[in-house]
């Protein structure tokens, strides 16, 4: 295996492309060749599309890189990607591998569901062997009543900042095999074995009350200890009787066999 690293500081990002921190991301053989067919894409993407000032750019998000960081291995490959959405990339990818001799497969379109998490559509693909899900990146606006968003496109920051604990937050970008921690939280969360919200703990939990749920989830998984200030939102009347009006009880039911 060969390791990509990152140079830099544990230090909040002065702008939202920031890369910050850099731990070593040891790659298998087939992530090394999974990345780079991905990058191939994106750059004749980039080169058919000249009108955008920014290249198309692909981060993997969530799960694979706070575990990859940690040293565990993990297949749970989700690409975020700027200009397009999740499906049109899963389809490109899906087509480069027809032209170049691979073996192509179906794509999946998994639409947006609140009541199982799931608040964007995605796209979902097999992709020189792993099971690949797609998405672009967003932003989310939330209503008062409800954990189902609006969903728009949104920035790397915006993305991460809408996401449950600072520790799913990061980001691996395929093309300066960077470990991107936007919030300023993440890396320094996984050092500490801590549980954090990328944003007030009082705004990620009124947004979508489950996230309780999945942040005594992951405190259990990784042996962290919960940030005062999440818990203190917790015990809030506010926040828990948010909880009963936008959280089923199907949700809730399902939340807790995963502890």
């Amino acid at each position: 295996m060969t390791a990509a690293t990152a140079p830099g500081s544990v230090s909040a990002p002065a702008t939202a492309e920031a890369a910050v921190a850099g731990p070593t991301i040891a790659l298998t053989a087939q992530e090394q060749e999974l990345f780079q067919l991905l990058r191939d894409v994106a750059a004749a993407w980039t080169r058919a599309h000249p009108e955008h000032a920014e290249p198309l750019t692909l981060r993997v998000a969530g799960g694979w890189v706070r575990d990859k960081v940690l040293g565990l291995p993990s297949d749970d490959i989700d690409i975020c990607v700027n200009h397009v959405s999740g499906y049109d990339l899963a389809l490109l990818v899906q087509a480069h591998l027809r032209t170049s001799g691979g073996v192509a497969t179906s794509v999946g379109k998994i639409k947006a569901n609140p009541e199982k998490s799931k608040n964007l559509e995605t796209a979902t693909t097999r992709v020189l062997g792993f099971d690949v899900d797609f998405a672009h990146l967003r932003k989310e606006q939330y209503d008062a009543q409800s954990r189902i968003p609006v969903v728009a496109f949104g920035t790397p920051l915006e993305d991460a900042e809408r996401r449950d604990i600072s520790i799913n937050a990061l980001f691996y970008n395929l093309h300066t095999h960077a470990v991107e921690d936007l919030t300023g939280k993440g890396l320094a969360d996984l050092a500490a074995r801590r549980i954090r919200t990328p944003l007030e703990p009082r705004q990620t939990l009124h947004e979508d009350p489950l996230r309780a749920l999945r942040i005594i989830r992951f405190a259990a998984r990784f042996h962290c200890t919960i940030d005062d200030g999440i818990t203190t939102a917790m015990r809030d009347p506010a926040f828990q009787s948010l909880f009963r009006v936008k959280v089923s009880r199907e949700r809730v039911g399902v939340e807790l066999t995963k502890i």
